[in-house]
């Protein structure tokens, strides 16, 4: 794969790998829906509340999450960013005793509660910091996690809430919040964005900018091969890295310099 690699990049004159998922963030194409999905962030940052981004997989939640957050100053903002996993409350105050850089071995649960709390009061009224907790994966959460999760939010009576929340899963994270358990933490959400598929109109924008950062001006791919990747994708952005990439590699190794919609369904068959 190795040499494949270099061939197909010397072939079409590739400066970096196009389609790569650890783009950098200002290399990330900044379509509608992103900044719909950071505004709505934004707002509910600011009020303390709880922003839900939802969306299949490979639809660009965390790629949404990572630019608006690595956007953030961090002057003034302090980003906790974990992603879920279906273990039980104390796993994810682990985590977050974690990302907060602190050891905690062999604690009871109120400690780590107590401890985490402590922090966030530091950094919020000491370091005079924002501080937001980003939570990936959402969806794989256990119920009587949403219950904790708005424990740990309640700070003072009467005061401000001290820890906005942004949640991102696919879209049964939003059937988890309708339950009776889950509805205090649900009360306090004020925004959602949906990411869905893309348009073929957006797939040939978003693959143009790609090959852009990668050092190529004109569209490689033609008019069957943009159609294809966008209905091979279903419109979502990983499965069409996987398909775009795929097809570069097919149509080097059949010294085209034109991507068609044959190059990309060897692709999606992965015969290359």
């Amino acid at each position: 794969m190795g040499t494949m690699k270099t061939n197909y990049r010397m072939f079409f004159e590739l400066q970096r790998e196009p389609f790569c998922s650890d783009i950098e963030l200002d290399h990330i194409l900044l379509t509608p829906s992103l900044t719909g999905v950071e505004e709505r962030i934004h707002y509910a940052v600011g009020l303390g509340a709880i922003a839900l981004v939802t969306g299949e997989i490979g639809s660009g939640k965390s790629t949404a999450l990572r630019y608006v957050t690595g956007m953030l100053h961090p002057s003034q903002y302090r980003t906790l960013y974990i992603t879920a996993s279906t273990g039980s409350i104390l796993e994810l105050y682990r985590q977050l005793l974690d990302v907060l850089g602190m050891e905690m071995g062999g604690v009871s649960r109120a400690v780590m509660l107590r401890r985490i709390r402590q922090e966030i009061i530091d950094l919020v009224q000491g370091k005079k910091l924002k501080v937001i907790l980003v939570i990936d994966e959402a969806s794989l959460l256990r119920l009587e996690v949403f219950a904790e999760l708005h424990t740990l939010t309640q700070f003072e009576k009467d005061s401000k809430p001290l820890l906005p929340m942004v949640l991102a899963g696919q879209s049964n994270l939003i059937d988890n919040l309708m339950y009776r358990s889950s509805l205090p933490l649900a009360s306090r959400i004020v925004g959602r964005s949906h990411l869905e598929g893309v348009t073929r109109e957006q797939m040939e924008q978003y693959l143009k900018h790609h090959l852009a950062i990668a050092g190529v001006k004109n569209n490689i791919f033609d008019e069957t091969a943009i159609t294809a990747i966008q209905q091979g994708s279903g419109g979502l952005f990983r499965k069409a890295n996987h398909l775009a990439r795929g097809a570069i590699i097919v149509a080097a190794k059949n010294k085209s310099m034109t991507i068609n919609a044959d190059h990309v369904r060897m692709a999606a068959t992965e015969v290359f």
